[in-house]
């Protein structure tokens, strides 16, 4: 008889199993009790949630080494030049140099296994399904991160910080007014608060190319009832196409996206009927619909308590209490990749022994702020400017930060 281990088996992906039954071992019948003779009906798919981080922000591929520098250069000055004197450049010293590194932090996976009897008797395509999903765990905490490292950015002041060549930092714009977290939802206020970002990023010297908003989906609905009331442009875009959410409407030349990844009031993409929202009288409250399910509205999670495979700084859940909502220009941040998000599966000897495939997928990024300048942090709920990332923690304390 095969000698056969039992020396802690991983859990395996059992699509037969209704509810994913839990009695040890399980029957027959409950392993099997989603599996048809014919085919009569559609897959329920959770929620999908596309990454659109990666194509707004600067990318940039790194082999042989772990982390990528980018070089700040300051401005220099103009001066007349005085008939028989040397020109051996301004007295300044100008321009100043800085600059900023971003690290690749440890591999990011997402794995299942595909027992290679669950294939044969299922009467879909698993295989890309579960692909699919792997693929979506991978792209939410692609853009959550890069997120998370543009507000940082509009809290920070430039790299460049020379006395009397200090270049611009980032921008944070109160949306409404007084202390009402729910302003973040007011279309209104919205609107003025890209009006004002518009105005900082000409002030300070950004390119109006590549600029883009980010809002969460009610935000985003809110804005598109207001096509042709309140300054939005794009107005013969109807339908379908306004409501995608793809960057169809603008706002000063700012682009808007919808995003469930962009720090909200502590949580991911949303955040019901806010605490510090406390104004009656404006019908911008948020009520929870009911059965969300585990993620949607889920809090930020800690950087440094829970990923330890984390070497760059994306901040902590109280940083993010009152941001609501990212305008910037894609010089704004930058991601480093060493490998790029792939899938892998397992084949040959390994199939044979464990009579299915491991599905991988993996990805070895790093995010960080780039031009502080380039990025603004809308916020709502305080009448003061949410205050700059506390102080990164060391490897030594554990916390998986350089």
């Amino acid at each position: 008889m095969a000698h056969q281990s039992t020396v802690n088996p991983a859990p395996i992906v059992t699509p037969g199993a209704l509810n994913s039954a839990v009695s040890s071992p399980r029957t027959t019948a409950e392993a099997r009790a989603l599996y048809l003779k014919l085919f009569s009906g559609e897959m329920f798919k959770g929620f999908q949630n596309n990454a659109i981080a990666r194509d707004l922000v600067m990318k940039r591929t790194l082999k042989n080494g772990r982390s990528l520098q980018f070089i700040y250069t300051g401005r220099t000055t103009a001066e007349y030049h005085v008939p028989g004197q040397s020109i051996m450049g301004n007295d300044a010293g100008a321009p100043p140099v800085a600059e900023k590194t971003i690290t690749i932090d440890d591999l990011l996976i997402s794995s299942a296994f595909l027992y290679e009897l669950d294939e044969t008797l299922a009467h879909y395509d698993l295989r890309s399904e579960i692909s699919r999903k792997i693929g979506y765990a991978l792209a939410e905490k692609y853009d959550r991160l890069i997120f998370r490292a543009v507000t940082r950015g509009a809290r920070a002041k430039n790299p460049v910080m020379k006395s009397g060549a200090e270049e611009p930092g980032g921008t944070q714009i109160q949306v409404g007014g007084g202390t009402d977290a729910n302003d973040a939802y007011s279309a209104t206020a919205l609107v003025d608060a890209f009006y004002d970002a518009a105005a900082a990023l000409d002030e300070k010297g950004i390119s109006t190319e590549g600029r883009v908003g980010v809002l969460n989906p009610r935000q985003y609905y809110k804005l598109i009832q207001q096509v042709g009331e309140n300054g939005l442009i794009n107005r013969d875009e109807q339908g379908t196409a306004r409501q995608r959410g793809n960057g169809i409407v603008e706002i000063a030349g700012i682009k808007i996206y919808k995003s469930m990844n962009i720090p909200f009031l502590s949580n991911y993409g949303t955040k019901y009927t806010p605490s510090s929202g406390n104004d009656d009288t404006v019908d911008t409250n948020v009520a929870d619909p009911g059965n969300t399910g585990d993620f949607v509205g889920a809090g930020i999670e800690d950087a440094e308590n829970t990923d330890s495979g984390i070497n760059n700084d994306y901040g902590q859940t109280s940083d993010f209490a009152n941001s609501c909502g990212l305008i910037f220009q894609r010089e704004a941040a930058g991601v480093v990749e060493a490998v790029g998000p792939s899938v892998q599966v397992t084949s040959g000897d390994i199939s044979v022994v464990y009579q299915g495939d491991v599905i991988l997928g993996r990805l070895a990024c790093g995010a960080d702020y780039l031009n502080p300048a380039a990025a603004v942090e809308l916020f709502a709920g305080v009448s003061t400017k949410p205050a700059q990332f506390g102080t990164v923690q060391t490897a030594a304390n554990n916390a998986g930060y350089q």
